[in-house]
């Protein structure tokens, strides 16, 4: 049994959204795609005319659009008026508009980023800004007063690409420290020292940390506008392994184990059976802190095997963790499914190793309808993780 490690670089996709104070929807739209046959990733950030369900709908729409468009290697600028032709008209300004920024990264890093109203995106290379290797304007002849940027860069190990919508760089605005708001230079100059001193924040943490600073530099820390940050983190993968249920054959259990012990950024040991073969074929032992048993809730609590990494119960956690990974929503879940979201939210790649031989006790037709049986569930776990979260996900059966 052989499991290859992604030896290729990753690129983290992360998109923090703020939505403006009273309204029920963000007026900025996220959407993103990858092209598996060509090796290429498209991210379209889209920010709509005023705020709340009008913008969002305006937004969407231009999100959708491009994506569709850049799938197809339409023509920028015929894209552009499509767009503008298509979104709906403003009945008080009178008037059909939503900024966008696209970012279209080819194999070998090459890329393009195209912006119509947006802020101007950063490139960063550690803590230095890159400048773009070309630059073209393009002007609509229907839409005289839509410009557009189109730049050209080329992304090396460890560069990022930070894109926002106004709500960021106009954050603060009006007040005696931000007069004219914090502006493109602030974000850059945030983002720079968080990065000296991080520098190997995720591109998730980035974002969030830059969408929560504009929120706190605003009059009463209130969202006067709809704040989006997106970070693309261009770096060697970070990879997880998970590891549940024994091996079919009980001669595999020393290569099992032996997954566990290296490979590997992070492992997770899911299941009392798996855990009590790596104890025996590693000679180690889960240890587990009963000060945290309060946060365990309805799961076992979690505990750490010295030299492999994180153990948990099996079939109960991870279904906790698939149906909140698939919600959206695991701030009040039990510690262990907490734990594991975190770290696989943290990495890459994402390897299960799963063990094919049946645990009686799961069959039980007196268990919940919705205890499914391991494989059916990480097959789930995984969907979520690549379409979702827009990780690389593999499935290894032993």
């Amino acid at each position: 049994m052989n499991v290859p490690l992604n030896t290729l670089p990753f690129l983290e996709i992360e998109c923090r959204q703020l939505t403006k104070t009273g309204q029920s929807a963000c007026g900025d739209d996220f959407q993103w795609a990858k092209l598996e046959n060509e090796n290429r990733h498209i991210a379209v950030l889209s920010d709509g005319l005023g705020s709340g369900i009008k913008a969002n709908l305006l937004a969407n729409m231009t999100t959708t659009m491009a994506l569709r468009f850049m799938r197809s290697n339409m023509d920028i600028l015929q894209s552009a008026e499509t767009i503008m032709d298509s979104l709906p008209v403003c009945e008080v300004r009178k008037i059909s508009y939503a900024t966008f920024s696209i970012v279209d990264i080819h194999d070998g890093g090459r890329t393009r980023i195209i912006e119509m109203g947006n802020p101007s995106y950063l490139h960063l290379r550690g803590t230095e800004e890159v400048p773009a290797e070309k630059h073209t304007q393009l002007v609509s002849q229907r839409w005289p007063d839509r410009e557009m940027d189109v730049w050209e860069t080329t992304l090396r190990l460890g560069d990022r690409l930070v894109v926002c919508s106004d709500g960021v760089t106009q954050s603060g605005l009006g007040q005696r420290r931000y007069k004219f708001g914090w502006r493109r230079q602030g974000c850059l100059q945030f983002v720079r020292e968080k990065l000296a001193k991080f520098p190997e924040m995720s591109a998730r943490e980035l974002s969030d940390t830059v969408a929560m600073e504009a929120l706190c530099i605003s009059p009463d820390r209130q969202c006067h506008d709809d704040i989006s940050c997106l970070v693309i983190y261009y770096r060697k993968p970070r990879t997880l392994r998970l590891l549940t249920g024994p091996p079919f054959h009980k001669e595999d259990d020393a290569r099992f184990a032996a997954l566990a012990a290296s490979g590997a950024d992070q492992v997770i040991v899911c299941g009392g059976t798996t855990a009590n073969i790596l104890n025996r074929e590693l000679n180690t032992t889960v240890e587990i802190n009963m000060r945290g048993i309060r946060g365990c809730d309805a799961l076992p609590p979690p505990g750490t095997m010295k030299g492999v990494g994180l153990a948990t119960e099996g079939i109960l956690t991870l279904t906790r963790v698939t149906s909140d990974l698939d919600s959206g929503d695991w701030e009040k879940s039990p510690r262990a499914a907490r734990e594991i979201i975190e770290k696989l939210l943290s990495s890459d790649c994402i390897e299960f190793i799963v063990g094919t031989k049946v645990n009686e006790a799961h069959q039980d037709p007196d268990l919940p309808v919705d205890l499914e049986i391991r494989r059916n569930i990480v097959k789930r776990l995984c969907g979520i993780l690549e379409n979702k979260y827009r990780k690389n996900g593999s499935i290894t059966y032993i």
